[in-house]
């Protein structure tokens, strides 16, 4: 009994002790918070008094909580007033008043970069290419983007009168506002063998339903599989990837863990409903621009071997951000907490914690990096995004169709195309015929292209390092031939890469016709990821030996330096 006292005795004083550290601890947060903010609210109050000349208040301000933000990760950010309406449009909705055009700026002028289909800057006839001269009579020249935003918008059935120029012209367009609402799926339908195609392009409101939507449409002509293509998406709102999930995957499956330092924001997101179809092959195509949301629907299919990824590595973006409401109508988001997929892993690439002594943030080294199994014992890795069951290498442009592009000529050719040819053939069955390419050539030989090739540059650096050695004379005759070589070997680029712009180029052009729609079915035919996508729906014995992991696409090297060959 006595030694049973002792240890009740024993144990309360440690509870004791516990409590009392934890709350001398507690004190002493508290007391640096009060401290911290006395001190801030005490240099800006002398700022305010005392400085030289006026001090913006909201500005300085600004300026003091994004410096202290910086230090976090990029998407820890405050948000003012000012700013409120965009970040919602940007991040949670859909929705917006205004006239459905993008706009771009251009030595110092602001023109049409694309026309939504159906809404009032189609119906009145601006079209991509158009300079926006004035907004109800605020001239545009010297402008900075949100001032312009913020002219363009306002509430539906409003009216805004835009002064547009077009090939030295000058022309009024009156125009109502109206509701833009642009959809997260951009597109949908059956490509080749029968097989079902989503295009998603962001996590916003409805995303989900969107796309039970387009599945439930699809699953009408009964297709032999489904392609989710989740390139250059951003992401968007979690709940909406796991509402995705739950479309392929059975009820109360896990989707994805988060985990935070703050207990309360610890939550497993499961599958809640029934699915529409568990069993239709599926398969995810991402890039090195897909993330986030993204992430989570293809990480969170692979790791049930759900569907095949194919594609290139994705971003890496394994942090998960809450927004709070503050004072005056302004908001901070805050990264919370971390996501695990099912089997684990969190695919952050970029390590904010630990950064280098000069501010430089470095990504998870490969020693650091864990492996983790799939439902059926495959291999996954974390701290680099997801790597694809199918890797494909990226298709990469030319400098000049980089420089075509960059120079805007490109875009202004097409331009001055739809105004000698009121229509053309489908997007689906456009292509440039070979006198149109030669006027495109003609169209250029007065234009600034100019671009640097690779080999350029290197025989720039060996011509200053010879300079540098003094051996320039004994070299100079076949440094200067070598230089002509490359000069007419450049000089023939527009003939030799002439598939590859005549493949931007006709995208551009369906563009002015068929908007968003026609220019994703005019890129099908070049689209090495969807084509890859296509074969292996039609090939069930491949297609489940990579979910079972006895695939024929052997991954050769480490991860992120992946290679793929078939036997």
């Amino acid at each position: 009994m006595r030694n049973l006292s002792k240890l009740k005795k024993t144990i309360l004083i440690s509870v004791f002790a516990g409590f009392t550290l934890l709350f001398f601890s507690f004190q002493d947060d508290l007391f640096q918070i009060s401290k911290n903010l006395d001190i801030f609210a005490s240099i800006y109050k002398e700022l305010n008094m005392s400085y030289v000349d006026d001090v913006n208040s909201a500005k300085i301000i600004k300026t003091g909580i994004d410096a202290m933000l910086e230090n976090l990760d990029p998407y820890t950010e405050y948000v003012p007033e000012s700013d409120v309406e965009d970040y919602k449009m940007k991040y949670v909705s859909t929705q917006y008043g205004g006239i459905g055009a993008g706009v771009f700026y251009r030595n110092g002028k602001v023109y049409i970069s694309d026309v939504f289909e159906g809404f009032p800057a189609q119906k009145a006839d601006i079209r991509a290419g158009d300079e926006i001269v004035s907004i109800d009579g605020i001239p545009l020249q010297g402008k900075k983007s949100e001032q312009v935003s913020l002219l363009l918008k306002g509430p539906r059935e409003t009216a805004v009168k835009i002064i547009i120029g077009r090939e030295g012209k000058n022309m009024d367009k009156n125009i109502f506002r109206a509701e833009i609402s642009q959809p997260n799926v951009s597109y949908y339908g059956l490509m080749g063998n029968n097989v079902g195609y989503i295009k998603l392009d962001k996590f916003l409101e409805n995303s989900g339903q969107e796309v039970k939507n387009a599945l439930l449409d699809l699953k009408k002509s009964n297709p032999t599989g489904i392609v989710l293509d989740l390139r250059y998406n951003g992401g968007g709102i979690l709940q909406e990837a796991v509402k995705i999930v739950n479309l392929f995957v059975t009820k109360d499956v896990e989707v994805v863990l988060q985990k935070g330092r703050n207990k309360e924001k610890n939550i497993n997101y499961k599958t809640y409903i029934q699915p529409v179809d568990a069993q239709i092959p599926l398969i995810i195509l991402v890039n090195n621009r897909s993330a986030s949301a993204s992430e989570i629907v293809a990480g969170s299919l692979q790791d049930l071997d759900r569907a095949v990824i194919i594609g290139q590595q994705s971003f890496g973006k394994g942090l998960v951000q809450q927004t709070f409401n503050l004072p005056y109508n302004s908001l901070v988001k805050i990264t919370v907490a971390k996501y695990y997929t099912p089997s684990g892993r969190c695919i952050q690439a970029l390590d904010y914690t630990h950064r280098a002594q000069d501010g430089a943030v470095n990504k998870f080294s490969d020693s650091l990096k864990t492996e983790f199994k799939t439902k059926n014992g495959r291999s996954v890795y974390d701290g680099s995004g997801i790597y694809p069951d199918v890797y494909i290498a990226p298709y990469t442009y030319h400098q000049i169709t980089q420089s075509l592009l960059s120079k805007y000529l490109l875009f202004d050719y097409a331009s001055s195309f739809v105004q000698k040819n009121p229509q053309i053939l489908p997007a689906k069955d456009f292509h440039l015929s070979d006198t149109d390419y030669a006027s495109f050539v003609a169209y250029l030989s007065n234009k600034d292209y100019s671009y640097q090739t690779e080999t350029e540059a290197m025989l720039q650096t060996l011509l200053k390092q010879a300079e540098k050695e003094k051996t320039y004379t004994e070299l100079k005759t076949e440094l200067e031939t070598l230089k002509t070589k490359v000069y007419l070997t450049k000089k023939d680029d527009l003939t030799q890469y002439k598939p590859e712009i005549k493949r931007v180029l006709e995208s551009e052009i369906v563009q002015r016709y068929y908007y968003d729609k026609g220019k994703a079915q005019q890129a099908f035919q070049y689209d090495n990821e969807l084509k890859e996508a296509i074969k292996l729906l039609n090939n069930k014995a491949n297609y489940n030996a990579i979910l079972i992991g006895e695939n024929k696409y052997k991954v050769i090297g480490k991860p992120g330096k992946m290679l793929v060959q078939e036997d």
